[in-house]
């Protein structure tokens, strides 16, 4: 990119950055950085790679642009955002070139046949929770090399104070804002396949598009309130809290909604799957020794993110089932669509129950 080319990306560059500052969403956020930059750079497919705790990748959006003519001639530009959980049938060489941005702290290349890859490093806090990686025939340019730092760091200043918004001050877990954006992301992905990456860069439709929302209580955590005091309340909170982060699979999301009350989203196979899940935690729960408390455990309740129904209805018929869980005596998993079937309860319609 020479001076004057640069000059000239520059209001348009300016211009996207305005809307990106805009946006108050992390997910739309992370979307628009890759549509920011690919055009800056002449690349038509960039990708933002998300890493874990332990810097390991957990997840990966590719941002897509392709000139389309129809039948009548007249050509657009389409965009396709897609979004990769299973990271694990990544190409090895996209591995081994963030292993290596994230041991150097810097840019890192690595040619690929004709083309090379190109990946930044992403900071938060500090320390490395991404990469932005794209593949061109040539290297970067001192110019571009100025943009997409530049870019970069706007991005994650930003991301950081957005996020924190997005998080309850307790527990740090996303709080009931966050999850409402991701009902509609969610119910988005529900109407159309969701893709994974192979070996070689080949994209498939992946086998199943299910998701199933829990909605978890701690049991008794009134009581503990009223005998230990808040401050140990807190403090029990916050240690369910991270248990369960880390019993949850890295793709799962859990929310604190309010109170001692979580909600959690799980993507599986099966019902079978989602409960193994979710008895999982519950028993995680039951089996730590708490400071100051005998015994903790948690009830859950949980149902299938049916599509014809609305997020609040799913939330609900979760809801429902968790109290059914403390009825029946607590610590315990059940499932909406399995009390119906047995005939505990009968068939809700949306205005039935109190929704949240």
């Amino acid at each position: 990119m020479d001076n004057d080319t640069g000059q000239t990306r520059l209001p348009s560059l300016l211009s996207k950055l305005g809307k990106l500052t805009a946006i108050r969403d992390t997910e739309l956020l992370e979307q628009s950085l890759l549509k920011t930059l690919g055009p800056q750079l002449g690349v038509l497919n960039t990708s933002l790679y998300r890493t874990d705790e332990d810097f390991a990748l957990a997840r990966v959006i590719h941002y897509h642009r392709s000139k389309e003519v129809d039948a009548a001639g007249v050509s657009r530009i389409v965009e396709r955002i897609e979004e990769v959980l299973n990271v694990q049938d990544l190409p090895p060489e996209i591995g081994a070139l963030t292993e290596n941005v994230r041991l150097l702290s810097r840019p890192c290349t690595r040619r690929l046949g004709s083309e090379m890859a190109i990946a930044y490093p992403l900071f938060g806090d500090g320390e490395i929770c991404g990469y932005f990686v794209f593949q061109r025939d040539h290297e970067v340019s001192p110019t571009e090399d100025t943009i997409i730092r530049g870019v970069l760091e706007v991005f994650s200043n930003y991301y950081a104070l957005l996020d924190v918004s997005m998080r309850d001050r307790l527990t740090g877990l996303f709080n009931r804002q966050a999850l409402e954006n991701s009902f509609d992301r969610l119910w988005t992905a529900l109407g159309r396949p969701i893709s994974y990456s192979e070996p070689g860069g080949a994209r498939h439709a992946a086998p199943t598009n299910r998701y199933w929302l829990a909605v978890i209580d701690i049991d008794h955590f009134k009581q503990i309130n009223d005998v230990h005091g808040h401050i140990v309340g807190d403090e029990i909170l916050l240690l369910a809290a991270r248990l369960m982060c880390h019993t949850f699979r890295s793709s799962d999301l859990l929310y604190r909604y309010g109170g001692e009350e979580f909600v959690a989203i799980v993507s599986a196979d099966s019902d079978e799957v989602a409960r193994s899940i979710f008895e999982r935690v519950r028993q995680t729960i039951e089996a730590h020794a708490f400071p100051r408390v005998e015994r903790l455990t948690i009830s859950i309740g949980y149902c299938r993110a049916n599509p014809d129904f609305l997020p609040q209805e799913v939330l609900a018929r979760a809801d429902r089932s968790l109290y059914e869980a403390k009825r029946q005596g607590r610590n315990r998993v059940c499932e909406y669509e399995e009390l119906v079937r047995t005939g505990v309860f009968k068939e809700i319609a949306y205005g039935d129950s109190e929704l949240f």
